[in-house]
């Protein structure tokens, strides 16, 4: 018979145990390695068979085992240290509470998806887990985030094989009361209940999880209740699931819902309402109409309320290609906010924030919706930057792109979590602190004996667990089969490693390793330089060419003539990473440039030691150095068959060549020093650099810290400077069709310029009913290429009003300035009038801009 619900029943802890409570309620023991070898303790096969998850190890083990560890004076003791130690962790100043200034005490953290440990499943690839460490170097730096997200009963999917090679999904139903979270209740213990108003007088219901990430609190809404129907129980069903009408409903519970749980959270407990609000792709933008209705209903329009939340929201996009973003139809967008959803919320402001310029039908954008809602905004690298701001100029129509208010903050690791043991442990016994991404790489206190038995050992543990894994894959395709014993052999832990892990869209290319099967062959069974290469990745259930791309790769790694030296894993999740990062001597990443919004794979295997082989894309455009790795010339051509010919064969030709003979160019000792010299330069140079921390600081000090300045102005006093800039908005835009640039002067150069002149501006402006307060009027300069009429690597320079001369014509005012010209070569300017006020985070933010003809 089927269970209609299974739970595991853990043993009963005594009380000279009772530390263990608190350290698996936290979900630090995620990435804190104590904690870890701790719980590895109780029962190393249990801890490696459930992927290091300590609530389901307590459900394995016997009682027997519990008495015998209560018994253990030794384990009782630290266990009682690591509890104080976690105490401590949570209570103890750490680098935000150093920070000087008023800064934000709640900063709200809006995600679809988090990557936090494998024992808590609610991630589908690189977004999630950006988003879990993300949380994690928020935690270890004292940032007061209160994340929210959803709780989904099936996750993203679990990944087997077909005999063939085809990708089957199944989607195993998590029971929350098996997992590091806890349900957040009323006084009378009841569970809190949020609710979102429907069509045709429905109402959607979700009770809110909690789980402790550290100092973090992350709050995931579950409408799987019996509040709900059927129907609108499955809402939170899968992670990217159903059709436009589900992941409209998705979007909805997690912004609007999301933000009325972080309500009732603060209620309950007693913390503090965010101050800033920073939305994490396009998904949960929702959150900022929440917080607009909340202020209509307190007193402000709808203008002024739109003013409050932009000042205090924080952006981020992901994607790089206007496909990847989440749209809907505004006529379904309409029927949903035509309901008690947002009372007092226009939906024509609401549709008008969504509108997406240039499209038939009206569809709604929701990262348009999130630029708008958003006062400030970034991509996920320099490059990813670059992009964005060329993808989303129609916003900002007459700007440059390089204008458009879209900076970058490049995505980071979180070290602890992706750093294996066995480098801690060097890192350790070499310095005495297991800090890895501080460490001195290249000093020679660190011998290279010691340096290569690590990377070896790390190899090693790769090799041993995809052994397990692919046994185990052979076993749940031969229920009762003998295992062939070649499967007890695939890969050499002595052999050149190279990695290739990720979501399998077609851009990120998964077969271009194939293109010359011939010469791949060669490379894997050279008999002086072999290669092995280690794959895993899931394709979208409902991409079919992405599936086909796995089979294709499944079906040349069965050929008995390589099959012990290219493997495909399946069921790609963090417990694998977290061994196939470290052991791997190459990662390779071969995206369609600039596909690649920033891809941190890679950052993952370098903080251990590989060396990156990749397109200059996404985050390795902007770190690759000539030491750290090897970069994959860009074919520059139309044709997409030949530009996949050239790159591969790049991609060869630099193993076979360079990275092959580097890598088996052996010392007196075997070791491979020149190697070694490349791997210690990467872990010097980019460990710091590639570090979440590194990257949620210049959140806090870049988006956090401006936003909360805004919006605490904003809010100050009844929120009269909120009014204020909603009014000079409207004077200012229902003026600008008064505004032009009347005709403009220059001199004060010689015929033929020379470095050290200076370029005397004089521009006549019409202001209309504008004063010269409203507007800056600049002079624009930069290169000039000969043939082109654009202006580059341009800088700007505010012109002043002229005080001293009467305007040449009536009703024109006039500005002056000057240029120095500091460098030789082609030189040009324009002027250009820009809407002024303090409060605005850029000159683009109002899309009104005039310019010289």
């Amino acid at each position: 018979m089927k269970a209609i619900r299974r739970f595991t029943v853990r043993p009963a802890l005594p009380e000279r145990l009772s530390a263990l409570e608190s350290l698996v309620g936290n979900l630090r023991w995620a990435w804190h390695l104590p904690t870890q070898e701790l719980f590895s303790e109780i029962s190393p096969d249990a801890w490696r068979n459930y992927q290091h998850d300590p609530v389901s190890l307590f459900g394995e083990i016997g009682q027997q085992r519990i008495d015998e560890l209560a018994a253990d004076d030794s384990f009782v003791e630290r266990t009682n240290a690591l509890r104080a130690d976690l105490e401590r962790y949570l209570t103890e100043p750490r680098w935000y509470q150093g920070l000087e200034g008023t800064k934000p005490a709640s900063i709200a953290y809006f995600s679809p998806e988090y990557g936090v440990a494998a024992a808590l499943p609610q991630y589908s690839g690189g977004l999630g887990i950006l988003a879990g460490d993300h949380l994690k170097s928020a935690s270890d730096l004292g940032v007061p985030l209160i994340a929210v997200g959803l709780f989904y009963r099936a996750g993203y999917f679990s990944q087997s094989l077909s005999p063939d090679g085809w990708q089957q999904e199944t989607y195993p139903v998590l029971d929350p009361d098996g997992l590091p979270l806890r349900v957040l209740r009323q006084p009378d213990d009841s569970p809190v209940v949020i609710t979102l108003s429907l069509p045709d007088d429905r109402v959607l219901s979700a009770r809110v999880w909690v789980a402790a990430v550290g100092r973090v609190t992350l709050l995931l809404l579950d409408t799987d209740i019996p509040e709900n129907s059927d129907e609108l129980s499955r809402v939170t069903d899968r992670l990217y699931g159903g059709a436009e009408e589900h992941r409209l409903r998705q979007e909805l519970l997690l912004g609007i819902g999301g933000v009325r749980a972080i309500r009732a959270w603060a209620d309950r407990t007693g913390g503090g309402l965010p101050e800033v609000f920073h939305t994490n792709e396009g998904h949960a933008g929702f959150l900022g109409l929440e917080r607009i209705g909340d202020l209509i209903r307190g007193g402000l329009s709808f203008d002024e309320a739109l003013q409050v939340v932009r000042s205090g929201t924080v952006f981020t996009t992901h994607t790089p290609v206007p496909a990847g973003i989440d749209r809907f139809s505004a006529d379904l967008v309409r029927r949903y906010f035509e309901t008690d959803l947002l009372p007092g919320v226009s939906v024509d402001d609401i549709l008008a924030l969504g509108n997406e310029p240039g499209t038939a039908g009206g569809a709604f954008n929701m990262a348009i919706m999130g630029l708008r809602l958003g006062q400030r905004a970034n991509g996920v690298s320099q490059l990813h930057g670059k992009v964005s701001r060329s993808m989303f100029s129609s916003l900002w129509p007459g700007f440059d792109a390089d204008d458009v208010p879209i900076t970058s903050i490049t995505n980071g690791v979180h070290a602890p979590s992706w750093t294996a043991p066995e480098l801690t442990a060097l890192a350790e016994a070499t310095w005495g602190s297991g800090e890895t991404t501080n460490a001195d790489w290249t000093s020679p206190q660190l011998s290279t004996a010691a340096l290569w038995e690590t990377r070896n050992i790390m190899r090693a543990e790769l090799v041993a667990d995809a052994r397990r894994r692919v046994e185990r894959a052979w076993a749940d395709q031969n229920p009762g089969g003998v295992p062939p014993r070649w499967l007890g052999t695939i890969l050499d832990p002595n052999i050149l490693t190279i990695g290739f892990a990720r979501r399998v869209p077609t851009y990120k290319r998964l077969t271009l390793m194939l293109h010359d099967t011939d010469r791949l062959r060669r490379l894997l069974t050279d008999p002086e330089r072999p290669v092995q290469i280690v794959i895993a990745g899931k394709s979208h259930p409902a991409d079919e060419e992405g599936k086909r791309l796995i089979q294709k790769v499944v079906e040349f790694a069965s050929d008995p003539e390589v099959r012990e030296r290219i493997v495909f894993l399946p069921d790609y999740d963090i417990s694998m990473a977290q061994k196939l990062y470290p052991g791997t001597d190459i990662w390779l990443n071969n995206p369609l440039r600039p596909f690649e919004a920033c891809g941190t794979s890679g950052m993952k295997a370098a903080l251990n030691g590989a060396l990156n082989l990749s397109i200059l894309d996404g985050w390795w455009e902007e770190f690759f150095d000539g030491e750290n790795g090897w970069a994959i010339p860009s074919a520059v051509t139309t044709d997409p068959a030949e530009r996949d010919r050239l790159e591969a064969n790049s991609m060869y030709e630099l193993i076979e060549h360079q990275i092959a003979p580097l890598f088996y160019d052996r010392n007196e000792n075997g070791e491979p020093e020149r190697w070694l010299g490349h791997v210690r330069h990467t872990l010097a140079t980019l460990s710091p650099r590639l570090s979440a921390d590194r990257m949620v600081r210049q959140y806090v000090s870049e988006l956090y810290l401006p936003a909360f300045s805004s919006q605490a102005e904003l809010r100050f006093d009844g929120y009269k400077a909120a009014r204020r800039l909603s009014d000079w908005k409207h004077r200012v835009g229902a003026s600008w069709p008064e505004v032009s640039i009347a005709h403009v002067e220059s001199g004060g150069l010689d015929a033929t310029p020379q470095v050290g002149d200076e370029l005397h501006l004089r521009a006549s402006v019409r202001l209309g009913s504008l004063s010269p307060d409203d507007v800056a009027v600049q002079v624009v300069y930069g290169l000039s290429k000969t043939g082109d009429d654009q202006l580059h690597d341009t800088r700007t320079r505010d012109l002043e009003v002229d005080t001293e001369r009467a305007p040449a014509e009536e009703g024109t005012t006039e500005y002056v300035g000057s240029v120095k010209l500091r460098r030789p070569g082609g030189f040009g300017y324009s002027v250009r009038i820009v809407p002024k006020n303090d409060s605005l985070a850029s000159v683009a933010e109002l899309g009104l801009i005039r310019t010289a003809e």
